[in-house]
């Protein structure tokens, strides 16, 4: 087994756990936001960062992959002609990339702050969002 296939199962697998993580982030999110007092709990807390962090190990594995790929010689200008290869290409990666930075900013504020602001809430449900946006549901799930 070559290398990149190594890197393209890791990234599949911990794509899954991520779907996992996410879910607990958004019940956290939500639950603390609809909560009586709207105080950072340790569930909150504990989700927000293992989100964040294979977060950013599925970015990092992501992008040696994509570095890997246009060292094999691939033509930006038929990437950005075919619907498919952009996709994973250039919306997939941008996007993750905006989340990661999100979710760091979250983390951030979930660990400083007492209580959740709307603001906070705002910047997880634009992270999901793109999260959900650039998953690649049928290549993980299939057709």
């Amino acid at each position: 087994m070559d290398f990149y296939n190594i890197l393209l199962n890791a990234h599949k697998g911990f794509g899954y756990l991520e779907l996992v993580l996410v879910a607990l982030f958004i019940i956290a999110l939500l639950a603390t936001m609809f909560g009586y007092s709207g105080k950072v709990n340790n569930f909150l807390k504990k989700t927000t960062l293992f989100t964040m962090i294979f977060f950013h190990i599925q970015f990092l594995v992501g992008i040696v992959m994509l570095i890997i790929n246009f060292t094999k010689g691939m033509n930006m200008g038929a990437v950005m002609k075919n619907a498919d290869l952009r996709f994973q290409f250039v919306e997939h990666p941008f996007s993750m990339l905006i989340a990661a930075v999100l979710l760091t900013v979250i983390n951030k504020k979930v660990k400083s702050n007492d209580t959740i602001s709307i603001g906070i809430v705002i910047m997880g449900l634009i992270a999901v969002g793109l999260f959900a946006f650039a998953f690649p549901w049928t290549r993980v799930f299939g057709a």
